[in-house]
């Protein structure tokens, strides 16, 4: 089963943060957008691709907004990871020994990348890198935010099109 497309429903879920704290897709929804990115430590794309979602989680801060990370490593893997690529925003840890929340959304391969509508469908729906989606994602956050989209991108920086999970 391939990663849920654009207009479907996005499952609901309830996993624990790195904070510990239970994390719910519905009550998330009820503030506004999310903007769900499920990675492993070990990918290189997911290596890639987090630091440019960081980005957008800065540009979207103090909106109703929700950039959140999904990892399917331990709390402990997770962590390293974190603090090596700079990461701020909010992290849950799937289940390791059967990865629920991954399989709901029907994952294949990471980074996989959702923006869920405050109405609970999918409206992107992103495998691998995308230089284009991630564009597209920072837009659309702005958008809802009712902000000019921020530049994901600086001049200069090498940024390939596309990089397959």
């Amino acid at each position: 089963m391939p990663a849920l497309e654009t207009g479907a429903a996005a499952p609901e879920f309830t996993l624990p943060g790195m904070d510990g704290k239970k994390f719910s897709l519905t009550e998330a929804l009820k503030r506004g957008p999310v903007l769900a990115a499920f990675f492993k430590v070990s990918c290189p794309v997911c290596q890639f691709t987090l630091p440019f979602l960081e980005r957008i989680h800065k540009a979207c801060a103090g909106t109703k907004a929700t950039v959140l990370g999904i990892s399917q490593d331990d709390k402990k893997e997770t962590a390293a990871f974190l603090r090596e690529y700079g990461i701020s925003f909010p992290v849950l840890l799937d289940d390791t020994r059967s990865y629920p929340v991954s399989n709901a959304y029907g994952l294949t391969n990471v980074p996989t990348v959702f923006l869920i509508t405050s109405e609970g469908g999918i409206e992107i729906s992103s495998v691998g890198w995308s230089r284009q989606d991630v564009e597209s994602l920072a837009a659309r956050l702005a958008q809802a935010a009712g902000k000019p989209p921020a530049a994901v991108f600086r001049p200069g920086e090498d940024v390939p099109d596309f990089k397959a999970g």
